[in-house]
């Protein structure tokens, strides 16, 4: 059985920064949905109804191009050890960067790595808490160091570059906002 709440208790918020993993879900209003998983110790809590998470550069940027177009952006958790629950946040996203002036207060929730790329906003319209009874149990064994390796190989200048050439228009062909003076460049964080 389903249940829906508009903010996260402190229950749901303990359950939030246990998690390991979490699945990030967005759609253009016209195009392919994405679905990506996240790791790190990347999301935090920043209140009842809303979360954040830090992005890494990585083969594409589906979620800020998806953002910009539509908004929409679920997020999805599940416990994968002994006491089932999968929870679900829906709302609104923004994309905060570097050069946003919300990127200071946001910035410190985390600690920042190589390859960071942006903090991913949600403003939570809804939650949604469902039994899990039939996600399987495992165990964490370890954090990948793979990208944070990659990151460091690439440094800075390698990073822009890899950027410019991956992270700047959807495979949909929609843009991203990640490079100031895009075509139709906005600032989220005034929102």
């Amino acid at each position: 059985m389903a249940d829906f709440t508009d903010a996260l208790d402190d229950r749901l918020q303990a359950f939030i920064a246990e998690q390991a993993i979490f699945f990030v879900a967005t759609a253009p209003r016209q195009g392919r949905i994405n679905l990506s998983p996240k790791g790190m110790d990347t999301l935090r809590c920043l209140g009842p109804r809303r979360v954040a998470y830090l992005d890494f550069t990585g083969s594409g940027n589906e979620t800020a191009a998806h953002l910009r177009d539509d908004g929409r952006l679920t997020l999805m958790l599940c416990s994968f050890g002994t006491k089932p629950l999968i929870l679900r946040l829906y709302g609104r996203g923004s994309i905060v960067r570097p050069r946003d002036a919300a990127w200071a207060e946001l910035g410190g929730h985390f600690e920042m790595q190589p390859g960071v790329r942006q903090i991913v906003v949600l403003d939570i319209e809804s939650v949604q808490t469902s039994c899990g009874y039939a996600v399987p149990r495992y165990e964490l064994r370890e954090e990948r160091e793979t990208l944070t390796r990659w990151a460091d190989k690439k440094g800075p200048d390698g990073i822009a570059e890899y950027q410019r050439r991956h992270n700047v228009t959807s495979i949909d062909g929609l843009p991203t906002g990640l490079l100031v003076g895009e075509p139709d460049d906005t600032d989220e964080t005034d929102s």
